[in-house]
């Protein structure tokens, strides 16, 4: 089944690779016996459907979860392995898209209005205020 990440890139079923394991969750009488965990591995330097510039953003962006050019997410929040695999699917596919998005535009620095500037200080007076007021007496 091939993975759409947008509607710009789907990726091909034959560039992911499945692993499945035991699952430390939750799985009843099957808990010992089945394989539910489900981890989906995909090379993005071997990728066909990236572009040059996809392939260095994402790069870019993933480079503390690459591994030898290599994407991983597992999921094992499900007792099913199928519900599990969905899940693998749907954060790869999350994870790419957001890699992919492009950069938000630039803050631009705005100046305090002059009402906000003139609110805090009167606050701040008035703390100061009250502090004072707390204070011991002094004898002179």
């Amino acid at each position: 089944m091939d993975l759409v990440v947008s509607d710009e890139l789907t990726i091909p079923a034959a560039e992911l690779g499945w692993r499945f394991s035991r699952s430390s969750g939750p799985g009843g009488q099957h808990v010992n016996t089945s394989d539910s965990r489900a981890e989906l591995v995909w090379n993005l330097e071997r990728s066909a459907v990236l572009s040059d510039e996809q392939r260095d953003r994402l790069r870019a962006r993933l480079g503390r979860r690459l591994v030898a050019g290599a994407v991983t997410v597992d999921a094992s929040e499900r007792r099913s392995q199928l519900r599990n695999r969905e899940l693998a699917a749907a954060k790869l596919a999350a994870l790419i898209a957001e890699g992919l998005a492009p950069e938000p535009a630039p803050r631009r620095a705005t100046k305090r209005t002059k009402g906000s500037n003139h609110r805090r200080l009167a606050a701040k007076g008035q703390r100061s205020a009250t502090k004072q007021a707390r204070r011991r007496p002094t004898a002179e």
